[in-house]
Order: structure tokens, then C-alpha cells, then sequence
């Protein structure tokens, strides 16, 4: 499954990788990899792979699940899709709760001690989805864990599902995207050490000149 996801997501650009002319985050870290997972929604083929891995990572996983929710706003479509697809309830955790109404932040009837599985569609450094798993409980759910498209492995995302003590199961990763890349032609194969020691330590750009200085 990693790698059909791996392939689904190059071939048609959800993650793409520019090792040689890198991409420049809002926080001015330079990135090889630019990732919008969006573009799986408008693929039917790729989006077809996806929700059936999404629906097998829950059954295998989390088999006690009684209700998806997705983070805002990419994992709403995600999750409401897999949720139909389980016949099991589903919504969605704004960013922040709304100024007006009944001033919501989770979206969808959750009650107290429901089993909820979150869907979020990437996982960097963990700090959203974390803050998605806190409301909830907060609420009274019972956080079985998250699944996701894609994680980077990322240390800091990786300690901060650590303390939150939260489990992650995704459909396939940087490391296994960077070598099917390679393996396929997108990049050079001596750019996936380089790949790597970016994710391994984002604020040290001498992966862009593969340490040569």
C-alpha cells in the first residue's frame, strides 16, 4: 500500500520533489518537497486508492471506532468520504471555534466517551492535528489515534505524538515517497540521502549542496 500511495501522490504532483531549485516555507526553511494532498479529491483514481487505505489503516487499526472526525479543512472531505464508505458517523474540528450560533468548534453530534478516530490528510511537525486530538478529548472522546495520507517522520511531529500519547498509522511516508522518486525517475537517485537529511533536521540546509559545502 505505501508505495501505490507513493506512486498515486508523484504522478499527479501531490508531493513533488525539487532537491536542486528548493521551495521556500512561510517560516524562510527551504524545503525539497512541496506537498498538497488536495489534489488526491480531484483524481478519482488516486482518491479511490486513498479512502480504501484510509477505511483499511481504521478496520486493522482501530477496529472499535465509532466516529471519524476530520481536521479542518483537509481532512473534512477525507473523512466524510471514508465514513460513508464504513457506514459510520462523521465531522470535523475547526481550527478555532466560531464567533457566532452556538459557537462550535467540533462539528457533528460527539458524544461523551465515543470512540473517534481523527483523519488528517498531512503530518509535519504534529502541532495541528495534536491540538484536533486535545478538543476532542477535551469534549470526552475516547482518541483511539489519527490516520493519515502522508507523514514526514519528522522528529519534532514524531516526540509530539509521543507526548500527546497519541497513536498515527499513515498510508505511506517521506522515506518510501523519496525512494520510489528515485526509483521512477522523478529524481536522481543520490538526491534521496539528500531528501533525508532534510527531514531529519529542516533548519540545516547543507542538504542542498549534499554537503559539499
Amino acid at each position: 500500500m505505501q508505495k501505490t500511495i507513493a506512486r498515486d501522490l508523484l504522478s499527479i504532483g501531490a508531493v513533488f520533489f525539487r532537491p536542486d531549485e528548493p521551495f521556500t516555507w512561510a517560516s524562510g526553511i527551504k524545503s525539497p518537497v512541496y506537498c498538497d494532498n488536495r489534489l488526491t479529491l480531484t483524481a478519482p483514481a488516486v482518491r479511490n486508492d486513498v479512502e480504501n487505505g484510509l477505511m483499511q489503516l481504521i478496520k486493522e487499526n482501530y477496529p472499535d471506532a465509532e466516529v471519524l472526525m476530520g481536521t479542518s479543512t483537509a481532512g473534512i472531505a477525507h473523512a466524510a468520504i471514508t465514513a460513508h464508505m464504513m457506514g459510520l458517523p462523521m465531522g470535523y474540528v475547526r481550527g478555532g471555534a466560531k464567533d457566532h450560533g452556538r459557537k462550535n468548534q467540533i462539528e457533528g453530534k460527539l458524544e461523551p466517551g465515543q470512540k473517534v478516530v481523527v483523519v488528517e490528510d498531512l503530518i509535519s511537525t504534529g502541532g495541528s492535528v495534536i491540538e484536533v486530538v486535545n478538543v476532542l478529548r477535551e469534549a470526552g472522546a475516547d482518541v483511539l489515534g489519527i490516520v493519515s495520507i502522508f507523514t514526514y517522520g519528522m522528529k519534532k511531529g514524531l516526540d509530539r505524538l509521543a507526548e500527546a500519547n497519541v497513536k498515527n498509522v499513515s498510508l505511506t511516508n517521506f522515506d518510501v515517497i523519496a525512494q520510489t522518486a528515485a526509483d521512477e525517475g522523478y529524481i536522481k537517485p543520490d538526491d534521496v540521502a539528500r531528501l533525508k537529511a532534510f527531514r531529519d533536521d529542516p533548519s540545516d540546509e547543507s542538504w542542498i549542496t549534499g554537503g559539499r559545502g
